[in-house]
Parts: structure tokens; sequence; C-alpha cells
């Protein structure tokens, strides 16, 4: 098996799909990063404009707003599939074999059943800020400059779509490892020690060389 920080991967199908998601994963983790830099470049042009010119950018506060769904959602698929996302590793740390999969499993398939809640809940919010008879297709906008709100609505869904699919495959990891006993199980995260953490960190600098 090859390891992908604590994620293990085989030729296993479970293992393919969770490669395969991993692309899309990341390009939103991109888009994620890439709109907190651009909000960095705004808050200097902006500062910049008032500061030396008396005139500040238009509609800043309104690109925070359109632009935070976009940070704030974007990359938590990605972040769940490593498990750098919030865990309580303090308490499933003391956890071993078929005990740790079943508590693993039982926190995924509730986060499941909530994050399935919230992309319906969400596609809705966004439905009724959708419509292509008004201009822009919009039914709401900005206060300040009249941006179109819909697009921001619907990163929601998506996101929580994409969480959805790594929920999925988590929980046939974590259900398969607790049928059958697997102590290293592919396609979910490991949690690892402070010595495994030390070890792949030097590995990558070693490969970055």
């Amino acid at each position: 098996m090859a390891g992908s920080a604590a994620v293990l991967e085989d030729s296993s199908l479970l293992s393919r799909l969770d490669r395969a998601l991993l692309p899309l994963e990341r390009i939103c983790a991109l888009l994620s990063g890439f709109a907190i830099f651009s909000l960095m470049f705004l808050a200097a042009y902006s500062v910049t404009g008032r500061k030396f010119f008396a005139s500040p950018m238009a509609g800043y506060v309104d690109y925070i707003e359109a632009a935070m769904p976009v940070i704030a959602i974007m990359g938590i698929s990605y972040v769940q599939r490593d498990g750098t996302h919030v865990r309580m590793d303090m308490l499933v740390s003391a956890l071993k074999g078929r005990m740790l999969w079943f508590f693993e499993l039982i926190s995924v398939l509730l986060i499941l059943v909530l994050i399935c809640a919230l992309t319906w809940g969400a596609w809705e919010h966004f439905g009724r800020s959708f419509d292509c008879a008004r201009p822009l297709c919009s039914r709401d906008s900005s206060i300040d400059i009249g941006i179109p709100i819909w697009p921001s609505k619907l990163v929601v869904p998506i996101a929580f779509a994409v969480l959805v699919l790594r929920l999925i495959l988590q929980a046939v990891g974590y259900g398969r490892a607790l049928v059958l006993g697997l102590e290293a199980p592919v396609a979910v995260p490991l949690a690892l020690s402070v010595a495994e953490q030390a070890r792949l960190e030097a590995e990558a600098l070693e490969g970055s060389d």
C-alpha cells in the first residue's frame, strides 16, 4: 500500500474511488485559497486607495460577503479526507481495533445525516435567490453595489455535495474495517503518532530537495 498523508491506498475499488474524488477536492480547496488571496489583494487595493487617493474601493464589503462561502466551505471535503478537520483525537486515540472503527463509523454516519440535511436546505436557499426571469438571474443582491447573491449561495450545496461523497466513502471504509477487523483500512484518515508525523514531515522535506 502507498500512503498519502494519513490515508492509505491500494488497488481496491474503494481506494480507486477515493483517489478519483481527491482531484475534485483539491480543486475546491484551491478555489478557497484563491478567494483568500483575492481578498488580501482587494484589501491592499482598498487601503491604498483610501490612504493616498481618498477613494477606497467601491463595494469592498460586498466582495468580502460574496467570497466568504468559498473561503469557509469549499475546502471542507479536502480536510475531511485526511483528518485535518476538527476531530476529537484525544477521545478516540485510546481506542483500538473494531472499537475504534465502530466509533469512527458512527461519527461519520451522524455527520453524513447532518450534511445531507444541510445540503438540501442550502439548495432550497439557493433556489429562492435564483430566477432567470429577472436581471442577472437574481432575486436578491448585495446592498452596496448590487452584486447577485445566488452564486455565493450555490457554492454551499456544491461544497456540501462533495463532502457527502467523501463521507460515504469514509463510511464504507470504516464499515469494511469493522466487519473485516482490518488494522490499516484504506480511504480513511488514520491517527498518526508524533513519531510518525515527524517521519512523514522529514520525508516530505527530503522529497522537496
